[in-house]
């Protein structure tokens, strides 16, 4: 039986609101999962009242599981601002996420699935990161990650993350461009159970540089990094991002490598909005998110869908179940 945690992202968001209703919707569907949920007491008491939930929970320790209730490892009650980024609530949602890691470490649970956190929180509360991807990347001491976007419509990993759009050029490299195929080749055979991934780059500049008459790193980059692979990976590019998502051409590949966050999160979500799922590639531990952020506007009024982090839970689980099967095979040869 897979376990999972949960951890509770940003208190004030509604991070907290749906977990707590997607753990109801695991219950209802008569699953006798194990689940975890990191969370201050008095937030998650405050969310079952209001989400009107009924599944049976109680307070545990990493040794005293249950499959037949929510198992809450509590942090310390919390002060809530509901709707606003604050200190405290940056500080919980990363205290939230230590505890779930080091429950992984332990090999207490299997994946992890995480609720929205707020970069400005995290800024407030003196949390040196980002956002998850690069936070869980440091636990692991990797630097070979990707932040991987999936629903049953189209999959994309981004080659780069969180950076300005005046950074963006400046790295789009031949290596990294060649290690993020070579990553999604991978993780496309290991954890999505795609036996021989067809894989589509897509351009950086508009019209694809048109030759180098509209910038030059197509050219000099990222046709040569593609040419490199497509002896071993079934890897085509680079494609103009217009008419690909216009033409619908997306259809024909099974994955996607994107130059940058909004080059690949625009026409996701607009595909796949309350859907769709985040997924850390590269690493050793299992970590979904939804794709969405903490909607303060609607935070403490039981408005949220819970959609996104329920498929969350349902890709962690089939990762996991990917990961081993494919090991498996791996072993057998």
């Amino acid at each position: 039986m897979t376990r999972t945690v949960f951890t509770c992202g940003d208190i004030n968001g509604i991070g907290p609101e749906i977990v707590v209703k997607t753990i109801s919707r695991i219950f209802k569907a008569g699953s006798k999962a194990e689940l975890i949920f990191v969370c201050p007491q008095n937030v998650f008491e405050l969310y079952y009242k209001i989400t009107k939930a009924t599944f049976r929970f109680r307070i545990v320790d990493k040794n005293s599981l249950s499959d037949s209730h929510l198992n809450l490892i509590r942090l310390p009650n919390a002060k809530l601002k509901i709707g606003y980024p604050t200190k405290t609530s940056g500080q919980v949602s990363f205290q939230s996420i230590k505890k779930s890691l080091s429950l992984i470490d332990q090999n207490y649970v299997d994946v992890l699935v995480t609720a929205p956190i707020s970069k400005e929180a995290f800024n407030i509360g003196k949390i040196e990161f980002p956002g998850h991807t690069e936070l869980l990347a440091k636990h692991e001491e990797s630097s070979n990650y990707m932040m991987l976007f999936l629903s049953g419509k189209i999959k994309i990993g981004l080659l780069t993350i969180h950076l300005p759009i005046s950074e963006i050029s400046n790295q789009i490299k031949v290596e990294k461009i060649i290690k993020a195929i070579e990553l999604i080749n991978i993780t496309s055979k290991r954890d999505l159970g795609i036996k021989i991934p067809k894989i589509a780059v897509l351009a950086l500049n508009p019209h694809a540089g048109e030759n180098g008459l509209i910038g030059d790193e197509e050219n000099k980059i990222i046709i040569p990094a593609i040419k490199s692979l497509q002896k071993k990976i079934d890897v085509s590019g680079p494609f103009v991002p217009d008419a690909f998502w216009g033409n619908k051409d997306f259809k024909k590949f099974d994955i996607i490598l994107a130059m940058y966050h909004d080059q690949a999160l625009i026409p996701f979500k607009l595909l796949n909005f309350n859907s769709g799922v985040n997924f850390t590639a590269g690493l050793k531990l299992i970590r979904t998110s939804p794709d969405h952020g903490t909607a303060y506007n609607i935070a403490g009024l039981n408005k949220a869908d819970e959609s996104s982090i329920y498929q969350s839970y349902k890709y962690a689980i089939k990762i996991f179940q990917n990961r081993n099967h494919f090991i498996a095979q791996s072993e057998s040869y």
